[in-house]
C-alpha cells in the first residue's frame, strides 16, 4: 500500500516525487518518520523546496514486481520519480537481463509519462562472482544512458559495509544510515526536480 508522506491536500504548485523501490525506500523495520521518503522530503522543506515525496516502496519487491505495480502507483500525476530497485534480484541471484528488463520497462513507462527519472544505482554484494557482479553492476550506466536519465551511483553510499548504519541485518540502513542516503542523494533529487528554493 501506497503511504504517501506529505500532508494532505498539498497546495498548489507542490512538486511531486514518486519514490519507487523495495524494503530500502520503504523504510524496513523503521518508524515511519524514519523511513527514506519522509526524510528526504523534510530535507527538500528545509532546503526551501516544496514537494510532496511519495512512498512507493514494498519490501522484498524485485525489479519485475515495482514494474507489475508501476501502472497502480501511476493512477495520480508525478512530476519525478526516484527508481531504486534490483537489490532483491541481486540477493536471489536472478538472471541480469531480467533485471535489466523489468527496469527498462519501468524507464521507458516513466518517460511516457513525461516523468522526469533519477535512477538510482546498486552494487552487486561480495561474492556473487565476478561474471555476475560485472553484468549486474552494468545494468544502471547502460540504462543511465541509453534513457539519458541521471544516475546516482550507488543508493547505499556511505551505509554499505557501516556495521552504525545499519540494522542489524546488515542489509537495511537504521534511521542514521537513512539520514546518510538522504544527505548523498539531496543534491541530485534537487537538481533533477529543476526546482528553486522558495524566498
Amino acid at each position: 500500500m501506497l503511504g504517501a508522506t506529505a500532508s494532505v491536500g498539498a497546495q498548489a504548485g507542490t512538486l511531486r516525487l514518486l519514490a519507487l523501490g523495495d524494503s530500502l525506500t520503504a523504510g524496513y523495520l523503521l518508524p515511519q518518520a524514519d523511513g527514506f521518503a519522509p526524510k528526504l522530503q523534510r530535507a527538500l522543506k528545509a532546503a526551501g523546496l516544496d514537494v510532496e515525496v511519495v512512498n512507493a516502496g514494498v519490501s522484498g519487491d524485485t525489479a519485475s514486481d515495482a514494474l507489475d505495480r508501476l501502472d497502480w502507483a501511476l493512477a495520480e500525476p508525478f512530476d519525478a520519480a526516484i527508481v531504486e530497485v534490483g537489490a532483491n534480484d541481486m540477493l536471489r541471484g536472478l538472471d541480469p537481463t531480467v533485471t535489466k528488463a523489468a527496469i527498462s520497462n519501468i524507464l521507458a513507462k516513466l518517460k511516457e509519462k513525461n516523468v522526469r527519472v533519477l535512477l538510482a544505482g546498486m552494487v552487486a554484494a561480495p561474492g556473487m562472482g565476478h561474471a555476475y557482479e560485472g553484468e549486474f553492476n552494468a545494468i544502471y550506466p547502460e540504462l543511465a544512458r541509453q534513457f539519458s536519465v541521471p544516475r546516482y551511483a550507488f543508493f547505499l553510499q556511505g551505509v554499505a559495509g557501516n556495521a552504525a548504519l545499519e540494522l542489524a541485518d546488515h542489509l537495511h540502513p537504521n534511521a542514521s544510515g537513512v539520514a546518510v542516503i538522504v544527505e548523498g542523494i539531496l543534491p541530485s533529487v534537487v537538481e533533477l526536480l529543476g526546482a528553486k528554493p522558495r524566498n
